[in-house]
């Protein structure tokens, strides 16, 4: 197969085209920044839909706060995250992250992490055991409101096909090229990686719907 040229400049174009294509997602759907916490760490390695069950299932216990998830047994967190799967080990998780959310400054993790440069927040959140690049951009990103663009399947799948960066880039270096081709804004942040969320749910699929998928002009047909 032929192999594909690659150009990071065609990734905020890409942008402007996704957005007047699909407008606002308004994402990350979550009432408080604690909840968006809650949900970035049920959501690895599973469907948003299962998530929200999960979390409907705090919200019906009346639980969806930091004390009290932090003072709740493991083994009853890990029965109401059940349907986001593998809830015995997301609890574990969770609950470092809990610690971690009630331990800095009186529980004001936010200010917290506000206080501190990008890469320091970002650095802090990955020693928590259990948050990895993605949980940890998406903490920075739709809670803290800070710059940090995030990358998931999605973005190293179409950043391929679409040439932004080679085949085989690794999440670091994504997230890298992102950050040096798209003014560091949250607002464009934020929207982008939900546009393309959509774009890869919808049609960039493991079998791409090329045909009418919108970014089908400046998306290279060999692969």
């Amino acid at each position: 197969m032929a192999r594909k040229e690659t150009d990071k400049s065609r990734i905020a174009p890409a942008y402007k085209k996704l957005l007047s294509t699909f407008g606002g997602q308004n994402w990350w759907p979550a009432e408080t920044p604690f909840e968006v916490c809650v949900g970035a760490m049920l959501t690895q390695n599973a469907s948003w839909g299962n998530v929200e069950k999960a979390l409907a299932n705090i919200r019906a216990r009346g639980a969806l706060s930091l004390a009290k998830l932090h003072a709740m047994p493991d083994e009853e967190l890990a029965e109401l995250i059940r349907p986001s799967g593998y809830f015995r080990l997301k609890a574990k998780r969770l609950k470092h992250l809990l610690a971690f959310l009630a331990d800095v400054k009186g529980g004001k993790w936010r200010d917290f992490l506000r206080s501190l440069s990008l890469e320091k927040a970002r650095e802090t959140l990955l020693k928590v055991h259990g948050v990895g690049p993605e949980t940890a951009d998406s903490i920075l990103l739709y809670s803290a409101d800070m710059p940090s663009f995030v990358v998931d399947k999605y973005t190293l799948r179409i950043g391929g096909r679409c040439g932004w960066f080679p085949h085989g880039t690794k999440y670091e270096e994504a997230r890298a090229i992102f950050m040096e081709s798209v003014a560091k804004n949250v607002k464009v942040y934020n929207e982008f990686h939900a546009l393309i969320v959509r774009l890869g749910a919808n049609f960039c699929k493991t079998k791409p719907l090329c045909a009418d998928c919108p970014l089908n002009s400046v998306c290279p047909k060999k692969i």
